[in-house]
């Protein structure tokens, strides 16, 4: 039997500002999935990542599926109506369309899926991030499948070694899909220099070459490519089935270890280091930092194990340390060079106004 494994996650209202949601909010969110779960989904977990609620779910109807968007979406409407009766900020921001077409893609909240015949053990990592886009997993999974720094499998593993075949969207390509397959380790060059620009070029899926079978999956949504002006960052979602013919677990969670700059923050234009954090962890500094979480799960039949968290072992206070550090660092740089998104972010906010308005007063000297 296939299973389908859906991750939909959305800000629809935050307290005090983009921070976290009301237990009220959230509640609302579980309460209208729980009553339409029977008749649609075999398994589900409600989470939270900063100011976004996530539904993590499990089913036999593939994906894009329309029951099970419409379940999500109207989850999130329900969410929504709290937000809006509690006062909280930016209630349904991430719903930037509220007529349901069908798919919840292009519509603003994050979404990711994968279809797969379930393995006799089948553990896999939901990650979710919040204050920044969906680029900010390029480097974690450039390096976890193609990289033997991190992925130790690739030189161990004999079937490991034929590499992996991802596909990369232009996700500013705003007419379609507009997507590139790549082989490692065949391709690693041409890869890199597209996940290197993480505001374009994101990493959509990754396949195993030795077993055809998918392995991870990550939400593409840009918010301001829907909008057409700035509309909060997309705090994308992923999903990596992990173990025997993928990365181990641990080789997954390596590379944030790094703690890698991204783009998010404050009005989501500045450069800050991704902190990996416990389940449910809020936001507070400079609206920030940008933070991932990771949850563990193993299944059988669709149905989950509780979750384990990855990022609350001991090791990690180190590296939340780091990233801490690094934001600091960067932070110091105010809105100078590096510190601040480059002009392509920038076209949707206000900066690009005042630069036209300035550009009318400029003059040429003569010599």
């Amino acid at each position: 039997m296939k299973i389908t494994l859906s991750a939909i996650k959305a800000d629809v209202g935050a307290i005090a500002g983009h921070n976290a949601p009301s237990i009220a909010l959230v509640e609302a969110i579980a309460n209208h999935v729980k009553n339409n779960a029977a008749r649609l989904l075999i398994d589900y977990r409600i989470s939270t990542t900063g100011d976004d609620t996530a539904m993590l779910m499990t089913h036999t109807h593939g994906v894009n599926s329309p029951d099970i968007h419409r379940l999500a979406f109207d989850a999130l409407m329900k969410g929504t109506e709290v937000a809006k009766d509690q006062g909280l900020y930016g209630a349904g921001q991430d719903l930037l369309k509220t007529s349901f077409s069908g798919n919840v893609k292009g519509m603003g909240p994050g979404s990711c899926e994968m279809e797969f015949e379930e393995r006799e053990s089948e553990p896999f990592v939901f990650f979710a991030c919040d204050k920044t886009d969906p680029g900010a997993f390029n480097y974690p999974l450039f390096r976890s499948f193609a990289d033997p720094f991190h992925n130790a499998g690739l030189l161990l593993a004999p079937h490991m070694g034929k590499g992996f075949e991802f596909t990369v969207m232009d996700v500013n390509y705003t007419k379609g899909d507009r997507v590139i397959k790549l082989n490692t380790p065949e391709n690693i060059y041409d890869l890199a220099v597209l996940l290197r620009d993480q505001e374009r070029y994101v990493v959509e899926s990754i396949s195993s070459r030795s077993t055809g079978e998918i392995t991870a999956v990550v939400s593409t949504s840009r918010l301001h490519n829907i909008s057409g002006k700035y509309s909060g960052k997309d705090d994308p979602v992923c999903l990596v089935r992990t173990q025997k013919d993928f990365p181990a677990t641990g080789e997954v969670v390596s590379p944030y270890a790094t703690a890698h700059y991204v783009l998010g923050g404050c009005r989501g234009s500045h450069i800050l280091a991704l902190m990996p954090v416990k389940q449910g962890e809020t936001i507070s500094f400079f609206d920030g930092p940008a933070i991932v979480t990771g949850a563990g799960y193993s299944m059988r039949g669709g149905k989950f194990t509780e979750p384990v968290d990855l990022f609350a072992q001991p090791f990690w206070d180190t590296v939340r340390t780091k990233a801490a550090q690094k934001s600091l660092a960067m932070r110091e740089q105010g809105f100078f060079g590096a510190a601040m998104a480059p002009m392509m972010e920038l076209e949707y906010t206000g900066v690009v106004d005042r630069i036209k308005e300035l550009d009318k007063h400029f003059k040429i000297r003569e010599k």
